[in-house]
């Protein structure tokens, strides 16, 4: 109840003491007696076991992150290894199979021979038949009787064959070393030299006039190189690979432009709530017609002809829209996820077209809110830079954490042999290659860390969620008169927030955090059970699957409804969570009829919003992607997919810090006005005369269509 004769309000909240008159309405400035607002003195610390639990969290975390700095290396997702198990890395990056035969013994389908115990070398670049007719070499590292140093070794081109004795130079005509011959043309493909499926005929007369054995020749060569490259664990290094070479794109793409965008974005809605919404809709719909246009002629499916006939032949080239083959069938993906989404948001905003105008106006209650508390629409840029500089050390530690383990030579039953220079003679059966493994440790720690970025991500969000709902709340409470609210209200919901409610958004964001990682971990048995799905009956695993994660997807959505009317009661109440969410329950269903139309469609003018900037954000590390440095030499990105993708999620994950206080401001407007039904029998005391209006327009919208129906 109120105090000093102001009429009764929320307890536990920030109200305003407003006199009211016998028939519910505002008495005259003055003939009332104006309280400011106040904060109930009875709140408590809530949830502490669950505040303590996630600082033991993070505490394990900075424990996992110095474990992963200290035992992995980056460099080992991307560049091979050699014949003696050592990372090709600095200069010597391109990893070389020096015998041939080898190589094509691993593209047999039924021999046994692996192509990762083929013996291998790094070397700067990958070596090339010579043109003159001489013979080439590619002989082991320089040591035991060979006195050459590795830079010496380098600039003869790897080649000491004239300094070998008659024994060793008969062993590498055997193609057992410690010299291999350059027979093939060969092509740096990810740091690993793709051999050509047939020799040089120059090269080959001059192997076969000095009595080499039999080389093998063909496909078997190509497809053994091309396999290993393109296994999905290879493939999946490399995208991993790509996010560092990339790391400009994802800071430039990633943060800055969501970050400039969301601002302009918000500043402007507040001063054009109605023109920005339908300039956002409109946009939107052209933004991913046009992005999925670009897609679909970089995938090969659209000729450039096509396009330049419409933009001209200038706009073509300055687009770079020609791209390699072995690029577009990534892109191809890209283009039909694209298509997908266009067809959504065209058919989306058709439907629901009419149903905007009604949105529109709750944008302008919302927009009214953060005009009278302008530092919410500054506020979004800290909880932003913090999440992006969280995701920044979320994206280097999970790199080092792949990156570490141990590297083992392979056990290899393939007969082998090759010369070894230090023991003098030939060796059979240890020439088996090396390979990278994760210990069970290492793989635990992986997955200590992807929950922790689940949860820490969760927690930032529902913070920001929980101060803007409190600063909210603020305006609600005093009828929207801007002389009654706090000088600080932003600060003064933080100061609420740190004191009483952290352990209350630390339950709220684990419990998102345990679903999301169930979802993640039964992606990771899918893609482990992909040969599985591959044979005969394997779709039920298919389908069970992708039933699994709709169900848990909708399980994730509803408990993320529920955690952000729950942040609401908290920042009213300060409850704990879970009699908060009960009671944010109970008065959403309730008053669904009332609100539930308002609120999505509030919801989705602003989802249009997010979409825009991400996928703006998406469309520019595209375009920053196609440079030229990240085509060719230490930066070259094997794909663009991953770095788009973080892009992509990291500024649709900015947007939402900016948009949800629109967003949030909505909700919580809205469910302070069903608390303040539900307190005064059915009578809204403390709503903004613009609330009343906007939900008495859309009550008499309801009745109409409701008579032209019946009618």
């Amino acid at each position: 109840m109120g105090r000093n004769g102001s009429s009764p309000g929320p307890t536990g909240a920030i109200i305003g003491g407003m006199e009211m008159s016998d028939r519910g309405s505002p008495l005259p400035m003055g003939e009332m007696t104006v309280q400011k607002p106040r904060i109930k003195t009875e709140r408590h610390c809530r949830d502490i076991p669950f505040l303590i639990l996630f600082g033991l969290f993070w505490l394990g975390m900075v424990a996992n992150s110095g474990f992963g700095w200290n035992q992995g290396n980056p460099r080992r997702l991307l560049y091979g290894l050699d014949y003696k198990g050592q990372l090709c890395e600095g200069e010597f990056d391109v990893k070389y199979w020096m015998n041939p035969n080898q190589v094509y013994d691993s593209g047999v389908v039924d021999n046994p021979f692996n192509i990762k115990d083929a013996r291998a070398i790094c070397l700067k670049s990958c070596p090339s038949t010579s043109a003159n007719g001489t013979l080439g070499w590619v002989c082991d590292y320089p040591e035991g009787p060979i006195t050459l140093t590795k830079d010496e070794w380098a600039d003869q081109n790897y080649d000491y064959f004239d300094m070998l004795s008659a024994e060793l130079k008969n062993t590498s005509l055997n193609l057992l070393g410690p010299c291999y011959p350059v027979l093939f043309n060969s092509s740096n493909l990810f740091w690993s030299c793709q051999l050509t499926a047939s020799p040089s005929n120059e090269s080959l007369a001059r192997w076969t006039s000095l009595g080499g054995v039999s080389i093998n020749q063909g496909e078997f060569i190509v497809k053994a190189i091309q396999d290993l490259l393109s296994a999905p664990g290879e493939i999946f290094k490399r995208y991993i690979a790509d996010l560092e070479n990339a790391w400009p794109v994802l800071v430039v793409c990633g943060g800055i432009a969501p970050l400039l965008l969301s601002i302009v974005w918000l500043v402007v809605i507040r001063l054009f709530a109605g023109v920005v919404t339908w300039i956002t809709i409109i946009v939107l719909n052209f933004a991913t017609i046009a992005v999925t246009v670009y897609f679909y002629v970089k995938a090969g499916w659209i000729g450039t002809n096509a396009i330049s006939a419409v933009i001209g032949s200038d706009a073509v080239d300055a687009l770079a829209l020609e791209t390699s083959h072995s690029m577009q069938n990534h892109l191809k993906i890209v283009a039909v996820i694209m298509t997908i989404i266009s067809v959504i948001i065209v058919l989306i905003t058709v439907v629901l077209i009419k149903r905007v105008f009604m949105a529109v106006a709750v944008l302008k209650v919302a927009s009214k809110a953060i005009g009278a508390i302008p530092s919410l629409m500054v506020y979004p840029i800290f909880p932003a830079i913090l999440l992006f500089l969280f995701f920044v050390y979320w994206m280097v530690t999970l790199l080092y954490l792949f990156s570490a383990g141990e590297i083992t030579q392979n056990v290899c039953n393939n007969g082998c042999c090759a010369y070894d220079l230090l023991a003098g003679n030939v060796t059979c059966g240890g020439c088996c290659g090396y390979e990278f493994h994760h210990t069970k440790n290492i793989v635990w720690s992986i997955f200590y860390h992807i929950f922790g970025g689940f949860w820490t991500a969760a927690f930032i969000n529902a913070c920001s969620l929980t101060i803007i709902a409190g600063a909210v709340v603020s305006y609600y409470w005093v009828r929207g008169e801007r002389a009654l609210l706090p000088t600080f209200p932003v600060l003064s919901s933080t100061k609420r927030l740190l004191r009483y409610s952290l352990g209350s958004v630390a339950i709220g964001s684990f419990l998102v955090a345990v679903i999301q990682m169930i979802r993640f971990i039964l992606e990771f048995i899918r893609n482990k059970l992909k040969a599985v799905e591959a044979a005969p009956g394997g779709c039920l695993i298919s389908i069970l699957c992708c039933c699994a994660q709709c169900c848990l997807g909708c399980i994730e959505w509803t408990l993320k409804f529920i955690n952000r009317n729950a942040y609401i009661v908290i920042a009213i109440k300060g409850k704990g969570f879970f009699r908060a969410a009960a009671k944010a329950s109970g008065l959403i269903i309730n008053n669904i009829l009332r609100v539930g139309t308002v609120n999505v469609l509030g919801d989705f003018v602003l989802f249009l919003g997010k979409a825009c900037v991400s996928v703006a954000s998406a469309f520019f590390a595209f375009l920053m992607l196609d440079e030229h440095r990240y085509k060719t030499g230490s930066n070259k990105v094997s794909s663009p997919l991953f770095p788009v993708l973080f892009s992509w999620i990291f500024g649709y994950s900015i947007a939402s810090m900016f948009f949800g206080v629109v967003e949030m401001a909505i909700d919580t407007i809205l469910l302070s006005f069903c608390i303040d039904c539900e307190e005064n029998n059915g009578n809204a005391r403390y709503a903004p005369p613009l609330l009343m209006d906007t939900l008495g327009r859309h009550a008499r919208y309801e009745e109409e269509r409701r008579s032209a129906r019946l009618g």
